[in-house]
């Protein structure tokens, strides 16, 4: 039997959360019932910060949180400014035109002040009078961009960065700081319109839709090779959670796996005391194997957020292993350990990496076997016995040479060998993709998100 009321909201939403990718169990809910018994309900504020309490674990689950919260627990039921009514069997009557100046006039004096209740409440206003369309009888639709359109806050810049300056020079750092918070408004006033269309929408239409459409992707899992600007800086903001993350994971591995093989010398001799009954075992010191890890990564123009991530990501990890290497190539290959050392920033690094490493030899096309043979020739002593070897690249080597025979030398050297592939599986082998042949050769594994990239790094760590 469905339950209905404010649990049955709470159970919806939970679903909802799930379906999204965000693991809320069974003692996270109970959480989360106590939390509705806690809190004021008429406060909002206390409502979202008690559940998101209870229900996430991780930062990046945050945004499609608040997302679901406002479909789930909306700020208000219809039309809260009163022009239109919420009717079902008759349309709503359409608002007499709006003053747009006027309009205009009040969000500039908004933007000014900087109150975020006060734009929250002009958002709704504005959508109510700009952002509907009738569609069919008794619905109408509901667009974020009639509303932004009509209103054209980037317009208003310049005006309220006089006010804001107040006649101070134009060009200096005031400026800059003056700008940055208009800036940060309009974005927060673009993002109470959306919620409030969504909010509209959902209404009359299905909330479970709704949401699926609205709802992005969680930042582990968006596609390396077609990440937005939004989206990789959400990525770059996990590196380094991930990574301590995988720690701590190591450290609890190594804490499990403490003892040795059986020590049959030791445990006889202790069971003489007992009749030769082997009451207490004992068991030899176990040997932590730190291994090397060398990392080769293609980092053409193709491939470049991937091998970014994955090499912030590896230097993150350096702690972990003897000694880190890291290697980058396009058409050649050259070494880039000396910018990731130990307090190095990684962003920095990896810009560094463009303008300071010696990666272009020809063309500036990727070209796999040329970069290994270079790799093979000017550092013969980086794979050995203890190296884990690490190569990162589409394998799509623009019909060249892919030195087959150099590659399959470096993964008899080394203690393992794998190769990591943002593309997926099913494109590995379509037109320049030696991704089959290489396949052959080392253990490919396909690594399109971060998701995927943690659950290898983690196959990867020594114990």
């Amino acid at each position: 039997m469905p339950t209905t009321g404010l649990l049955g909201t709470l159970e919806d939403f939970v679903g909802a959360l799930r379906r999204a990718g965000v693991p809320a169990g069974t003692s996270e809910v109970l959480d989360a019932t106590r939390v509705l018994g806690a809190v004021d309900l008429i406060d909002r504020g206390q409502l979202r910060a008690g559940l998101a309490a209870a229900l996430i674990k991780r930062p990046v689950h945050r945004p499609t949180f608040d997302l679901l919260f406002d479909l789930w627990w909306p700020p208000a039921i219809g039309d809260p400014t009163g022009l239109s009514a919420d009717g079902e069997s008759e349309p709503p009557e359409a608002p007499d035109e709006p003053d747009l100046e006027a309009l205009r006039a009040e969000l500039e004096q908004l933007l000014l002040d900087g109150d975020d209740e006060a734009l929250r409440r002009f958002a709704r206003m504005a959508v109510s009078q700009l952002g509907h369309a009738g569609a069919q009888p008794g619905r109408q639709s509901w667009f974020t961009y009639r509303v932004l359109r009509a209103l054209s806050p980037e317009t208003l810049i310049a005006a309220m960065l006089d006010a804001l300056l107040a006649g101070e020079p134009r060009g200096g750092l005031a400026e800059q700081v003056a700008r940055q918070q208009l800036q940060e408004r309009i974005a927060a006033l673009r993002a109470y319109v959306e919620a409030e269309v969504r909010r509209r929408v959902a209404e009359e239409r299905d909330r479970d839709q709704v949401a699926r459409t609205a709802l992005p992707p969680l930042a582990d899992q968006v596609d390396f090779l077609r990440a937005q600007r939004d989206e990789l800086a959400a990525m770059r903001r996990t590196v380094q959670p991930l990574a301590r993350r995988l720690a701590s994971r190591l450290a609890a591995r190594r804490r499990l796996g403490r003892e040795g093989r059986l020590d049959i010398r030791r445990t006889v001799r202790a069971s003489l005391g007992t009749g030769g009954v082997p009451v207490v075992t004992h068991h030899r010191p176990r040997r932590v194997h730190k291994p090397e890890l060398v990392v080769m990564c293609d980092v053409s123009g193709s491939v470049a957020g991937f091998a970014h991530f994955t090499l912030m990501l590896t230097a993150a990890l350096r702690e972990q292993f003897s000694r880190v290497r890291a290697f980058a190539f396009i058409d050649t290959c050259d070494e880039v350990t000396r910018l990731f050392g130990p307090g190095a920033d990684l962003a920095d690094s990896v810009r560094r990496l463009a303008r300071e490493a010696d990666l272009v030899w020809y063309d500036g096309h990727s070209d796999y076997g040329h970069a290994l043979r270079v790799f093979v020739d000017r550092w013969p002593d980086a794979i050995g016995p203890k190296t884990s070897f690490l190569l990162l690249g589409d394998a799509r080597t623009n019909y060249r040479d892919p030195g087959l025979p150099l590659l399959k030398g470096i993964v008899e050297k080394s203690r393992h060998a794998y190769w990591l592939n943002p593309e997926p599986r099913r494109e590995w082998g379509s037109g320049d993709s030696m991704a089959l042949r290489y396949a052959d050769v080392v253990e490919m594994v396909e690594c399109r998100n971060v998701a995927q990239l943690t659950d290898f790094v983690g196959r990867l760590l020594p114990v």
